[in-house]
Parts: structure tokens; C-alpha cells; sequence
């Protein structure tokens, strides 16, 4: 299967809007030669070839569209310390020994994104690290969290975690609507974009080639090596890393991740920029928030601007359903905000997996793969460059829960898209009714 890249849309986004100039890089046309050949230049393709390059290694980064045009360029810039799957979950069903290394795999992620912000001089990512509070909209959720809170000083030694009553999440958010909260420091935001553009610019600086509308048609195994296909051009190599996550289905090459994803399109919007009183009212102290409810929503301000997203858009396009439900859930949070026009809106495809973790690891001898970032990539996938190059070099990371071998493919895969929107509904449903 092959795609009519001109065709392809881009995403209306407000960090389309405000990034830096994208660097122009080439097409592949003709072969090339190469230790390792990466499919996607997303945060986890480029990661990966800095990694290696630093290694001593030659990669060279082929993209079907360009630089950021998939989820590494679409998402919030929400950076977290956390998975899908809370670490006492993970203690419960794994031990403490498990619970303890995800939690430093964590905390590495979001910490390897400040490492390559200042090793590459992206300043235009607007790199944050004031936390993130979860806000309870009922006391059963704000229970919960504290719960949980008070579990991880406990077990994990997070002393830094912080309980708020009511008046302090006014004081956060500038929303009466919330009974309390749960303050996480360390995490943060980012300009998504501009951090994806710094990278690929200063990865291409050390001398890694990266190939835009350059997609893999075809990855054949060849005597000590695989090659790339591309429509113009090919990549021999003695290895490849498939680092497309949620848009796999691009072309045959890397259609078979699929079946181990379950695609999640996440829906965005973000407001005209908001008078100075009003912008000064809200979220005053810079940290990035989310919610309590099963369909959680999140939200921040950049630039005077309240941006707004949440999962629940369906299908294989943007939804105006989806952009109408998540405006009137800001102005149910933000009465303030109902005759503030929206200036942005947009969506992408998030990739969940069956137990909630990502995945990352050996295909076979020479293919390697990461993806499943269950909504919390932008660190994560940051982070997994690093462990890619390192079993590329032929090392054996301890990537914990993230170990490839435990990766499932989805059951009934062709029924996957009305299984998510049941499963949404029913979520939906049970928040409406304030359960």
C-alpha cells in the first residue's frame, strides 16, 4: 500500500502557528549505506540516531512526511513522570522490585528531555519544569488521589508530592469547579514543534542524514542486512528501527506495529490569546494540569492562551463533535471563557497498548521497534532513543514492563475502532453521571 503524500493533511495547530522555520531536508534518491537505517523522525527516530551517532555508529533517518508531522508535532507538550498504568498498579501485580524501576524510568524520561534541550540549544522550546496538578472533580476521585498520593511518599520515596484542598486548586487553576488536588512536581510543558524541530536540526548539525517524503515502501532482509525501499531511493544497513507509533499504517513496511496499537485520535483546541486580567487569573503559576474524570481532559496556558485537549475524537479525520464537546468542557471549567473565540484546533492519533505500557525491543535480529506511549510520549519517547541505541550496540537495557517480549497483539484487531468508541462511551456516560 502506498499513499499520495501531497494528499496527506496537516495538522491546523497553534505550534504550527508559532514554530520556528522547519529546516528543509532532502528526499533519498538513490542508495546509501548505513549501520542503522531509522523509519520516523519523530522524538524517538531522532533520539535514536543521536544516540547512536554518539556511539560511533552511522544512521541515517528516513521520514514519510516530515519532521514533526505526525504526534511528536500534534500533541499537547505535556512532559510527565508517569505511565498509563499507575506504579501501584504495578506494584500490586508485579512487586515492589518492578514498581521501583518503573518509576526510575520515569523520572529518566523527563529528565532526558532537559538534557537535550540545553545539549542542543533548543531555547525556543520554552522547556518548563514547574509540575503538573491533578485536579478532583468529585471527593471519591480527590480520595483516590490522595490515596495514591500519600502511597508514593510512602513506597516510592516521593516526598516532593503535594495534597491541595479546594482553595488551592482555585488558586492553581482559577476554577471553583475542582474539591482539591494532587500537585506532582518535576513534570512540565514544552513547545512541542520547536522541540522536534531542534532536535532534528541539531542531529542533522553532527552530520546524521535525515530524508523527508521519504517513506519506506518495503524492508527485505538481505545477507548480513536489511534494505529500506523507498520510492526514489533506498537504505542499506546492518540494522533498522521502526519509530512510526501510531502511524505504522503509512505503508506495508510497517503496517504489522498495528495490530499491537490501538489508535486513540486526541483532540485539541486553543483559545484567541486572552486579555491580560483574565490571562493573569488563570493557571497563574505556569504548571500543566489535568482531571480526574475516566475521559480525562487537560489543560494549560501558553502564551496567553488556554490550551485545551482530551482524548474521545473518533475516525480517521479531525471531528467537530470532538472540537464542540472539548470547548464546552473548558467553558464548564473556565466560565469566563465562553465568548472567547478558539484560534486553534487540532488532533492526532495516540497509540494505546493492551496493558498500558510502550514497548521496546527486538522484532528479530536485525529490526528493532518502540512504540505505545499511551498518550505520555513526549518524554518517554525521548528517553527510548536512548535505550534503542544501547540494544543496537547489542546491550541488554533493564526496560522493565517495557521489555518487547511482553508486547500483545489485539484481539479481533478489525473490530478495534467500535471497541474504543464503546468502550469511550460507556467512560463518557459514567462522567456525565458524576461516577
Amino acid at each position: 500500500m502506498t499513499r499520495d503524500w501531497s494528499a496527506l493533511p496537516s495538522a491546523n495547530s497553534l505550534w504550527e502557528a508559532t514554530a520556528e522555520p522547519a529546516r528543509a531536508f532532502p528526499v533519498l534518491s538513490g542508495e546509501s549505506q548505513a549501520d542503522v537505517v531509522v523509519i520516523g523522525a519523530g522524538y524517538t527516530g531522532l533520539s535514536a540516531a543521536h544516540h547512536i551517532a554518539k556511539s560511533g555508529l552511522s544512521p541515517i533517518v528516513l521520514e514519510a512526511n516530515r519532521p514533526g508531522w505526525g504526534a511528536s508535532g500534534r500533541n499537547g507538550g505535556v512532559i510527565t513522570a508517569k505511565f498509563r498504568l499507575s506504579f501501584r498498579e504495578i506494584d500490586a501485580v508485579h512487586g515492589r522490585a518492578m514498581a521501583r524501576r518503573m518509576y526510575e524510568i520515569a523520572h529518566e524520561s523527563t529528565d532526558i528531555v532537559e538534557e537535550l534541550v540545553s545539549e542542543f540549544g533548543i531555547s525556543s522550546a520554552a522547556l518548563t519544569r514547574a509540575g503538573q496538578v491533578k485536579a478532583a472533580h468529585n471527593e471519591t476521585t480527590l480520595r483516590a488521589a490522595i490515596d495514591e498520593a500519600n502511597w508514593m511518599t510512602r513506597e516510592m520515596g516521593d516526598v516532593e508530592v503535594r495534597i491541595l484542598d479546594k482553595r488551592g486548586v482555585r488558586e492553581e487553576t482559577g476554577a471553583d469547579i475542582f474539591v482539591g488536588g494532587v500537585l506532582n512536581p518535576g513534570s512540565g510543558g514544552i513547545h512541542p514543534l520547536n522541540y522536534l524541530r531542534g532536535l532534528a536540526d541539531g542531529v542533522a548539525r553532527r552530520g546524521v542524514p535525515i530524508f523527508q517524503e521519504s517513506p519506506v515502501l518495503r524492508l527485505m532482509r538481505e545477507q548480513g542486512g536489511i534494505v529500506a525501499e523507498t520510492p526514489r531511493g533506498a537504505v542499506r544497513a546492518k540494522q533498522a528501527i521502526i519509530a512510526t507509533n501510531s502511524y505504522s499504517d503509512l505503508t506495508t513496511a510497517t503496517a504489522q506495529m498495528q495490530r499491537t496499537l490501538i489508535p486513540f485520535r486526541s483532540a485539541i483546541i486553543a483559545t484567541d490569546k486572552l486579555p491580560r486580567n483574565l490571562a493573569g487569573k488563570l493557571m497563574p503559576t505556569g504548571r500543566t494540569y489535568t482531571e480526574t474524570k475516566r475521559m480525562m481532559r487537560w489543560f494549560r496556558m501558553v502564551d496567553n492562551r488556554v490550551i485545551f485537549g482530551g482524548r474521545g475524537a473518533f475516525g480517521k479525520q479531525d471531528s467537530e463533535a470532538a472540537f464542540d464537546a472539548l470547548r464546552k468542557a473548558m467553558v464548564g471549567i473556565f466560565p469566563d471563557l465562553t465568548e472567547v473565540p478558539l484560534a486553534y484546533k487540532w488532533s492526532g492519533l495516540v497509540a494505546m497498548t493492551l496493558d498500558s505500557v510502550p514497548h521496546i525491543g527486538r522484532l528479530d535480529d536485525r529490526t528493532l521497534f518502540s512504540m505505545g506511549y499511551n498518550g505520555a510520549g513526549v518524554a518517554m519517547s525521548s528517553l527510548m532513543g536512548r535505550y534503542l541505541a544501547a540494544f543496537v550496540r547489542g546491550e541488554t537495557p533493564d526496560v522493565g514492563l517495557l521489555d518487547a517480549r511482553r508486547m500483545k497483539a489485539i484481539p479481533f484487531y478489525p473490530l478495534r475502532e467500535p471497541a474504543v468508541r464503546m468502550v469511550a462511551g460507556w467512560y463518557q456516560f459514567l462522567d456525565a453521571i458524576g461516577q
